[in-house]
C-alpha cells in the first residue's frame, strides 16, 4: 500500500554546504468523480479510501442523502463511476444535530493524540488526518489524506457505508476549522468536533446554530471551547 502513496525521489540538501540525497514523499493522485455518467469533481487525493473518499464527498455536497442512495461505485485508475438513484431525506439540509451525547474532556484529548500517530506524516510531514469515535472513546475510523477537507470525507464515507449512528461520534481533524468542515459534519449529524487546529467565526456560528461543540487548540492539556460547551464534561 505504501508503494502507492509513497515515492522515493532525489534532493539536494542545503545546509551550510550541500549534498545529494533521496526520501519518499507523498504521491498526489487525481480522482475525477461521475455521477450516472456526468463529471461532479476532480479531487488530488491520497491513493487510499477512495470509495469511502468518493462516498463522504458526495453526502458532505448533498448529492446523496445517506449511502443507500447509490446503487454502484467503482474505482477505476483515475476515475470513480457512481450510479445513484433518486437522493434519500435522512438527513436533509444541515439542522439542529439531534444528539444527547456528552464527552468527557480527557476523551477529547486521547481522539486527537490518536489521529497524531500516523507514520506517513512522521516520515513526509505531508498529510492531514481525521478519526470518527463512538462516543469520544472507541475509534470507528481514522484516515489521512492531502486536505483535511477530505480526510473529513474519508471518515464520513466510512461512517455511511458502515452503519454508524453519527450522534454518537466525536469527529478529530489536525487541520482548521473553517465553514466547510462544520457543514459537513452538521449534514451528518456528529454533535462534538475536536481539533489541533483553530475554527473561524463562520464555523462557530454554524456550529451554535447546529448545537455543535467545537474544542480547538487541543493540545497537550489545554483546550479552547468555542461551541456548545454542555456537550464537554
Amino acid at each position: 500500500m505504501e508503494d502507492d502513496i509513497l515515492k522515493k525521489v532525489d534532493y539536494t540538501a542545503v545546509d551550510g554546504g550541500t549534498a545529494a540525497a533521496a526520501e519518499r514523499v507523498v504521491r498526489e493522485t487525481e480522482l475525477a468523480i461521475r455521477v450516472n455518467g456526468s463529471h461532479v469533481a476532480t479531487a488530488m487525493i491520497l491513493a487510499t479510501m477512495e470509495e469511502e473518499f468518493v462516498t463522504g464527498h458526495l453526502f458532505g455536497q448533498g448529492i446523496i442523502g445517506s449511502a443507500a442512495d447509490i446503487t454502484s461505485l467503482t474505482v477505476t485508475d483515475d476515475t470513480a463511476e457512481v450510479t445513484v438513484t433518486g437522493k434519500s431525506d435522512v438527513n436533509g439540509e444541515p439542522g439542529t444535530v439531534r444528539s444527547d451525547l456528552i464527552v468527557r474532556k480527557e476523551d477529547v484529548f486521547d481522539c486527537v493524540r490518536a489521529i497524531l500517530k500516523s507514520d506517513i506524516f512522521d516520515e513526509t510531514e505531508a498529510v492531514h488526518s481525521a478519526g470518527l469515535f463512538l462516543n469520544g472513546t472507541e475509534p470507528v475510523c481514522i484516515a489521512e489524506d492531502l486536505g483535511r477537507h477530505h480526510a473529513l470525507d474519508k471518515v464520513i464515507g466510512y461512517g455511511l457505508l458502515h452503519g454508524t449512528n453519527f450522534g454518537e461520534t466525536l469527529a478529530a481533524s489536525t487541520g482548521r476549522q473553517p465553514s466547510e468542515m462544520l457543514l459537513k459534519c452538521r449534514r451528518a449529524g456528529i454533535p462534538v468536533i475536536a481539533t489541533k487546529g483553530v475554527p473561524t467565526t463562520l464555523a462557530i456560528d454554524i456550529a451554535n446554530e447546529g448545537r455543535i461543540a467545537i474544542a480547538g487548540l487541543v493540545r497537550g492539556t489545554t483546550m479552547l471551547v468555542y461551541s456548545t460547551p454542555a456537550r464537554i464534561v
